[in-house]
């Protein structure tokens, strides 16, 4: 880690891996993968979290902000939360396998 982070903020800066289609697409075809993270979580932050957490080397981050839906649930109108994404990009050689210890 090149800066001295909060562990205890690091540990919570991941909220989950996207999985999906697209994101293994990508993490095939780029080496990257796919996280959903806090709203407030910056480049730094996320590449020293998961340099934590996987032990792995992060060569870059890319972030995007997705805006919630508009959902309708009969006469109510409700709002999906926003949600943020980082693209991890690992150096080469690197990488996460989500599937293992999971049920087969």
């Amino acid at each position: 880690m090149s800066k001295n982070f909060n562990q205890e903020r690091l540990l919570q800066v991941l909220v989950a891996p996207q999985i999906s289609e697209k994101a293994t697409y990508i993490a095939d075809r780029n080496e990257q993968v796919v996280f959903i993270v806090t709203p407030d979580a910056t480049k730094p932050e996320v590449k020293a979290a998961v340099e934590l957490l996987f032990k792995v080397q992060v060569k870059s981050v890319q972030m995007t902000n997705l805006k919630g839906k508009v959902k309708r649930s009969g006469r109510t109108v409700g709002r999906r939360s926003d949600t943020r994404k980082a693209f991890v990009c690992l150096k080469p050689g690197q990488e996460i396998n989500f599937a293992e210890g999971g049920a087969a």
